[in-house]
């Protein structure tokens, strides 16, 4: 879709330019969210827990584009993150027309007594508060009959592996919820997509700089800018789903035949 087409029909019908909240928005596919965003020319409200990041990617974003940035620091992997997030925009009188949930966090580690904590982190982040700013903002964007919603879901959903045991299922929930909960918000011209990448070129897996390079030259690891182009085009559209790459029609289902056994010897292999 043409992004300026569609900006320009958002601003005659609301009278405005929209207001996109970006969670994550200070570093990897969240500051590529907000970079591709801000050059469409939607004013953007970052929210990270990563403060010093966040002032400088804020300051970098209004001085290159002609748009509001509202940086706030805060730590979504609590119980109330999200009923903060929406007490802070009313203070602020921000209307929240795009919401994109992208905050998250992974390891590769078996799931034990010690890294229980880390595990519910997880669990808030990827479930907890995702899903409270789906109903809070929600709620405000029904009354507007005029929204859009990212869940930043992955392939992983399709994979429950050792070692990415709580990413894979809390991606799962994320993948299904979001397939729902775009017919229920349907009928009130609310558009929830679901965005499944495959391998992406960013921090959050802690990959060795040359090993990224290396996976994003043979086409199995994909770029941010690629991934986020599509969303963005995706979540203009009121897709449902987003899954691009060869590695999500292929991987899953390959890796679903996997003999135990051999799984077994991987995962003594790796872990």
């Amino acid at each position: 879709m043409n992004t300026q087409k569609w900006l320009k029909r958002f601003e005659e019908a609301q009278g405005r330019k929209p207001w996109a909240m970006v969670t994550g928005g200070s570093s990897g596919m969240g500051l590529e969210y907000a970079r591709q965003l801000a050059e469409i020319g939607c004013n953007l409200l970052l929210v990270s827990n990563q403060e010093e990041e966040l002032q400088k990617v804020a300051a970098l974003l209004s001085a290159d584009n002609a748009i509001q940035v509202v940086a706030h620091y805060h730590d979504l992997a609590t119980e109330t993150a999200a009923d903060e997030l929406l007490a802070f925009c009313q203070a602020e009188n921000l209307v929240v027309d795009i919401l994109i949930n992208n905050a998250g966090m992974f390891f590769f580690e078996e799931l034990t007594s010690g890294n229980e904590a880390k595990a519910m982190t997880m669990m808030r982040l990827h479930i907890l508060t995702p899903t409270r700013l789906c109903v809070l903002f929600g709620e405000e964007m029904k009354k507007r009959s005029c929204g859009y919603i990212i869940n930043m879901s992955s392939m992983a959903a399709q994979l429950p592996c050792p070692g990415i045991t709580i990413y894979s299922a809390t991606k799962a929930y994320l993948k299904s919820f979001g397939k729902s909960l775009y017919f229920e918000m349907r009928p009130y011209n609310v558009g929830v997509t679901t965005v499944c990448p495959a391998a992406i070129a960013t921090p959050l897996y802690r990959l060795k700089p040359n090993l990224l390079r290396m996976g994003v030259k043979i086409g199995l690891i994909g770029t941010p800018q690629w991934l986020v182009r599509k969303a963005i085009n995706g979540m203009m559209r009121k897709k449902r789903v987003v899954k691009p790459g060869l590695m999500n029609r292929y991987l899953p289902p390959l890796i679903a035949i996997l003999p135990k056994r051999l799984v077994d010897r991987l995962w003594n292999k790796f872990k």
